[in-house]
């Protein structure tokens, strides 16, 4: 098991493979500070390479997923220097984040509460998996105050499409969580914590009955043949079932099925 690094802009909730992170600056509506960011990329490093660590959820304290962008550090620190090569600099590490979160080899499930705006928005479009509030709050606010959405830009078209992605992001329009369900945003909504805890139960119970290596190269082929031409395609996919079909766990799976039994990786929730 994964020691977890130390974190103060984190809570971290690790039980029975399952990691909850939790944003905690609710003085800020827990805004993507530089700790926060930081700290957020310490720990899913930590767990990258842990098959133990089978699920990550990501919510907020105080009653707000993310309000987003630190605008006070990109004002005091970036826009008054005019210093354009340290705003590129900043822009392309932001981005490891997202990666961070798209890539990681676990089922990633966020939980939004309150509200989810601008890069708040576009990390839980990274995710597998998003549960809401039907009263939450949504929106790419960044044309708004004359910015782009720059680096969430890829991963709002992935999650949305291209036609609603560019619609959002240009017009800068505020939705609520029954329209995000509408939109394809939420995967699931509810109208209290209950009802998002009660989806998310569920969620995990799946998610615990499949073996993790093969989420993690299914998760790791799909990121592979986006965009790919067909051949390429078909290339990838072979390979990657190959290596699966080989592997301990469809050894263990095969087995199982014809034993009448559940597979070794199967974990029952408290």
């Amino acid at each position: 098991m994964t020691d977890l690094p130390k974190t103060a802009t984190l809570e971290l909730e690790l039980r029975q493979g399952w990691l909850t992170i939790w944003f905690n600056q609710p003085d800020n509506r827990n805004a993507l500070s530089d700790a926060l960011v930081a700290e957020l990329g310490d720990v899913l490093k930590s767990v990258r390479d842990d098959r133990t660590v089978r699920g990550i959820t990501l919510r907020g304290r105080g009653g707000v997923f993310c309000a987003g962008a630190d605008l006070k550090n990109f004002k005091e620190n970036f826009q008054q220097s005019g210093d354009r090569a340290a705003i590129i600099k900043m822009s392309s590490g932001a981005a490891d984040i997202f990666d961070l979160v798209n890539t990681a080899p676990q089922v990633v499930i966020v939980l939004i509460e309150g509200a989810a705006m601008a890069g708040g928005f576009g990390l839980a479009c990274c995710a597998d998996v998003v549960i809401c509030e039907s009263g939450a709050r949504f929106a790419m606010t960044e044309t708004a105050i004359g910015v782009s959405p720059a680096q969430i830009s890829s991963f709002v078209i992935q999650k949305l499409g291209y036609a609603t992605g560019r619609r959002l992001m240009l017009t800068a329009a505020r939705f609520d969580g029954t329209q995000a369900h509408e939109l394809g945003f939420a995967d699931f909504i509810a109208d209290d914590v209950a009802g998002l805890e009660a989806i998310e139960m569920q969620l995990r119970k799946q998610v615990l009955g499949a073996a993790p290596g093969a989420v993690a190269a299914t998760k790791e082929l799909l990121g592979q043949i986006a965009g790919q031409p067909r051949e390429e395609v078909i290339r990838l996919a072979a390979e990657n079932f190959a290596d699966r079909m080989v592997s301990d766990e469809a050894k263990e799976g095969v087995a199982s099925f014809f034993e009448k039994r559940k597979p070794n990786w199967v974990v029952k929730p408290e």
